[in-house]
């Protein structure tokens, strides 16, 4: 785990990405203009030079997150490489979002449960592989070998069984449902999710697991998966009305000169095509 102060600088970052980018921008010149505007005192400024120099060479960020992997946790070079891929529809701009309130996130002290959660539903919501996901996720400093190992696990199991009733068995209310049975728990578990936690998972069996995600944020305050906004057509109107005026002015000015008999055609022959002021189309 790094400092808090890292966490901070890298959310400030992503923030800043995400906001100046917005995909209009190639991410090599972000990353000049904002690498003076990072606390010098961390180890960010560093790896966004080396971040900077692989960029200019092949154009990718994911290359280098991958040889700063002492720095970048698997689940963000993850979320950069499935946003650099050629196929799918998950973007930079939104690989920088969820990855500025996974930082922000850790900077509240965030629980073990909690990052997992917000984590997984980022993989179910922008529908990106859950075996690899599965994967970068269990490679999180903020997991210890039993964690990392239950994590692994849930690659033979989702889709087979309910996520809700993989919480719910992973969970102290199922130790305690057991202990209510008169049943012992030895090769059960492990029990990685408190009480709280198994009784939401318990009253969503058999939904979708977005409900389950909501009642846990809404319950146990766990932080939601920051979602994309629809896209505003508005700025395009206007350009749009400006090309449609154009033609009908166009139009009017040939009627006119058809009313006053000036109409002269010859302007439209092919040989005089390269006279024509129209409007483009």
């Amino acid at each position: 785990m790094l400092d808090r102060e890292e966490y901070i600088e890298q959310a400030h970052l992503f923030q800043l990405l995400h906001e100046r980018g917005g995909g209009e921008f190639p991410i090599q010149e972000l990353l000049e203009q904002l690498r003076h505007e990072v606390l010098a005192t961390t180890k960010l400024p560093m790896a966004m030079e080396y971040m900077l120099t692989e960029v200019k060479h092949s154009g990718l960020l994911g290359p280098a997150m991958h040889q700063l992997g002492h720095y970048f946790t698997p689940f963000q070079t993850f979320l950069i490489d499935r946003s650099e891929s050629d196929t799918g529809r998950f973007t930079m701009n939104r690989a920088l979002q969820i990855m500025e309130s996974e930082a922000k996130y850790r900077i509240k002290d965030a629980t073990t449960a909690g990052m997992f959660l917000f984590q997984f539903e980022v993989l179910c919501r922008n529908r990106l592989s859950y075996d690899q996901g599965l994967t970068a996720i269990s490679g999180d400093p903020i997991y210890d070998s039993q964690w990392s190992s239950w994590i692994l696990g849930l690659r033979a199991q989702v889709g087979l069984v309910d996520f809700a009733d993989l919480l719910f068995l992973a969970s102290e209310h199922y130790r305690y449902k057991l202990e209510q049975a008169g049943q012992s728990a030895d090769g059960k578990g492990p029990f990685l999710f408190g009480d709280k936690e198994g009784r939401i998972a318990l009253a969503n069996r058999r939904k979708d697991p977005l409900y389950l995600f909501s009642a846990l944020q809404r319950h146990l305050g766990y932080p939601p998966v920051p979602k994309p906004l629809p896209v505003d057509h508005a700025q395009e109107i206007i350009p749009q009305m400006a090309r449609r005026i154009e033609r009908l002015e166009a139009r009017i000015q040939l009627m006119e000169e058809e009313r006053r008999s000036s109409l002269d055609i010859t302007k439209f022959y092919e040989k005089n095509k390269h006279q024509l002021k129209l409007p483009d189309v």
